[in-house]
């Protein structure tokens, strides 16, 4: 695999902040998703590319590893550990142990070579470790109607078609892993995974926190003070309601079990109504006389 420069690949120098990193990938991805162009290999490969690249550069451990060893950073620690178990320990002929293996003093790439696979004399005695492939990370964009409900969605990460089943009640920002569906390993070794971030939109007139449901509603001045039945919308449908004599701005009522769906769990959250009465406008006379002796009669 030929070697990918990630703060290339996002259009950033080394310097990039982490913020820097987020929104550049956050643009990129958003630009060449599939979703937005279907049937397109190119943006699909460079969606693939944004990917590897923030997975890399937003995590600061293997930002550092892949800053110092560049292609090879995700067998930064073998090197390390090797390096440090067999350089400066001589052996009975006086050479350090890896300078008599291989014949002669070696660089940092030759070292690299032995230890995976290539043509030095280290190599060829241990054989090829097997390590584990990279993790991949993806974001999937939903609206909020689309998680009312468990489904399940195909999607194509790495020119893989992957069915998953998305729960009811995920949340903004939460993630997922898929095992096995990520990079390859090396000589052999497992597969890495794959993490699936969730960016829900709210395409309703809730609010929501958690497992439950905020709105707020205008009511007719005279269902405020007389009190009255009025329609209320849910997620699941159309419910009747009581509002009670003389309810102020700002009051609120609970319809148990009609909010959210629980994440992996039976059963909703709750709905919280907010009462918003509404002042009447545009009066003829006659309704503004009304108020004025209603005025007149002390109401207040």
């Amino acid at each position: 695999m030929n070697f990918i420069d990630y703060y290339e690949v996002l259009g950033l120098d080394k310097s990039a902040t982490e913020k820097e990193i987020k929104s550049a990938y956050r643009k990129l991805a958003r630009k060449h998703h599939p979703d937005l162009n279907p049937n397109n290999t190119e943006a699909e490969e460079k969606f693939k590319k944004i990917n590897e690249a923030h997975e890399v550069l937003s995590d600061p451990e293997k930002r550092k590893k892949y800053d110092q060893y560049g292609e090879d950073w995700q067998h930064a620690e073998e090197f390390e550990k090797a390096k440090s178990q067999r350089q400066g320990r001589p052996s009975g002929g006086g050479y350090n142990e890896y300078t008599y293996a291989s014949g002669q003093d070696s660089d940092f790439s030759d070292f690299f070579e032995s230890m995976f696979g290539g043509g030095g004399g280290f190599g060829r005695q241990q054989g090829r470790a097997k390590y584990r492939g990279q993790d991949y990370n993806a974001e999937l964009r939903l609206n909020l109607s689309e998680v009312i409900e468990t489904h399940k969605r195909t999607l194509t990460v790495n020119g893989r078609n992957i069915r998953i089943t998305i729960p009811a009640g995920i949340e903004d920002g939460q993630t997922i892993k898929i095992k096995g569906y990520g990079g390859d390993g090396i000589s052999g070794g497992p597969k890495g995974d794959l993490y699936i971030t969730f960016s829900i939109f709210n395409d309703t007139t809730f609010k929501r926190e958690g497992d439950n449901l905020y709105k707020t509603i205008e009511i007719p001045l005279i269902k405020a003070v007389l009190g009255g039945e009025i329609v209320v919308e849910t997620l699941t449908g159309k419910v009747k309601l009581n509002v009670k004599r003389g309810t102020q701005n700002g009051a609120t009522v609970k319809l148990k079990g009609k909010g959210f769906p629980k994440y992996k769990k039976d059963g909703f959250g709750d709905l919280f109504i907010s009462f918003s009465p509404k002042i009447p406008e545009n009066l003829s006379t006659e309704q503004e006389n009304l108020f004025r002796e209603l005025e007149k009669s002390g109401l207040k």
